[in-house]
């Protein structure tokens, strides 16, 4: 496997070895073409020029702000003479993209790292595509990918692919997707199809709810069945509470056990995925376990952003999965942040340092066609561990899973250090093919639109409801 992070073996013995204190090394900016860079160089005849194009100035400059943060930590460490890297200011916007990446092609940048945006990326696609120059953005929209566009953002397809294949691996067979209605919804939902589909995986159902919800009840409640099972536990309370004034000992004992029961019989699924965060997700879990949706009959199945909260204290998420990349150098790059800027990094960051140490090695070895290099099937490793990129532009992370407990979160499934020697080749799962056990009851959304929106075709097939309310 190529190794960008040479320094990386020696990390722990050189940080522990000296006390001194520094500062990335910079020059001063200035502006050319209407627009903002600076440049960080130690200028060589073997120069190779990088561009990155951050949101430094508008609504995402704080994130701009960090990412370059990042940037300069990897420079510091890899010390690389050949790589000249040029900060171009996308003002968070898409013309101010194109301005960017004009100028960034004009002043001979070989490889652009960045934007941040998805509508950024789409906005400059067309320039360095033609202009031949590759493009390692950090969007996490797959849409805005082609060849020769890649990202190193966290893509939602790997992410359910991930969290579906373990739990599969634990004999969950039927899975549930409550998913906002929107983009990222629909995503989530086409990935999960594709992983239903490799795994053998059910889905019996999809509850859709509108993006800025917080009351998830009327959902949930369709979706566990309840009204189903509250008749049948109404019946069967009846049937014992009349065996009980005949006499019958036992049948008291089970009518007293069914006291606090709403509902009886299986709510459908043992395992839902929740892309969400925040008190909506406690919100929504909360509800699941009220309509008997819960562990261990229910596993909870989140994606990355779950890594940004704290729910160790919420009994209800205890035993539940998530995605996250691997945090095998995090603390070095964490702690070395946090000592010279000040506060701690977003994990966002760290794709940034990974960004520059790839654009450090291609630097180093300087080919006249970048592309090969960028999409070498045995990928490499960074602060977030093995990662590899494909030739339509998405990306492949060594993704661990994580179990949510009571004293914190632990990784219960290692992603891979190194990538199967498979050539780079992955195997496809057509989401329009018909799924696994049937089409999914379709709740909180019309199902003809959901079937366009999820596998980009109308099935004819009753069984495909409509629950609108």
């Amino acid at each position: 496997m190529l190794k960008f992070f040479r320094f990386l073996v020696c990390l722990a013995l050189a940080a522990c070895s000296s006390s001194r204190t520094e500062t990335p090394f910079m020059t001063g900016g200035f502006a050319d073409f209407n627009t903002d860079y600076e440049e960080i160089t130690i200028s060589t005849d073997k120069s190779f020029r990088v561009a990155m194009l951050l949101p430094l100035t508008g609504s995402a400059a704080r994130h701009g702000q960090g990412l370059k943060n990042a940037s300069m930590l990897a420079l510091e460490d890899l010390n690389n003479p050949n790589l000249i890297l040029q900060y171009y200011d996308t003002q968070s916007t898409p013309s101010g993209a194109r301005i960017a990446v004009e100028n960034a092609v004009r002043q001979g940048a070989r490889l652009i790292i960045g934007p941040l945006m998805s509508t950024e990326v789409q906005a400059i696609a067309g320039e360095t595509i033609y202009q031949g120059v590759p493009v390692i953005a950090f969007s996490t929209s797959q849409e805005v990918l082609q060849p020769k566009v890649y990202t190193l953002g966290l893509l939602v397809e790997e992410q359910v692919s991930r969290i579906v294949d373990f739990a599969a691996t634990q004999g969950r067979r039927r899975l549930a997707l409550l998913i906002p209605d929107n983009s990222t919804g629909n995503a989530v939902a086409k990935a999960a199809v594709k992983a239903a589909q490799k795994n053998n995986v059910e889905i019996p159902v999809i509850g859709y709810y509108p993006p800025d919800v917080s009351d998830f009840s009327g959902i949930i409640k369709q979706m566990t069945r309840y009204d189903e099972r509250h008749d049948q536990v109404l019946r069967l309370k009846s049937k014992l509470d009349a065996l009980a004034k005949g006499g019958d000992a036992q049948a008291a004992a089970e009518l007293k056990k069914l006291e606090t029961k709403e509902g009886i019989g299986d709510v459908g699924f043992d395992m839902i995925l929740i892309p969400e965060s925040g008190a909506r997700l406690t919100s929504a879990v909360s509800m699941l376990a009220y309509y008997d949706a819960s562990y261990p009959e229910v596993l909870f199945l989140g994606t990355s952003i779950w890594e940004t909260g704290k729910f160790n204290n919420e009994s209800v998420m205890h035993h539940s999965l998530y995605p996250a990349v691997s945090r095998t150098y995090s603390s070095y790059f964490a702690g070395k942040y946090n000592q010279i800027f000040g506060e701690r990094p977003s994990s966002l960051y760290a794709f940034s340092y990974d960004a520059v140490a790839l654009a450090s090695e291609i630097a180093r070895r300087n080919p006249s066609d970048i592309n090969p290099l960028i999409t070498n099937p045995e990928g490499y490793t960074g602060i977030n561990g093995a990662f590899r990129f494909f030739e339509d532009g998405t990306n492949q992370h060594s993704l661990d899973v994580r179990e949510i407990r009571p004293a914190g979160d632990v990784v219960v499934d290692a992603g891979p250090r190194r990538f199967a020697d498979d050539g780079g080749e992955r195997h496809f799962y057509a989401a329009e093919e018909l799924p696994v056990g049937g089409l999914p009851q379709i709740y909180g959304k019309n199902a003809q639109a959901a079937q366009i929106a999820i596998y980009g075709r109308l099935f004819s097939d009753p069984a495909m409801q409509v629950y609108d309310e």
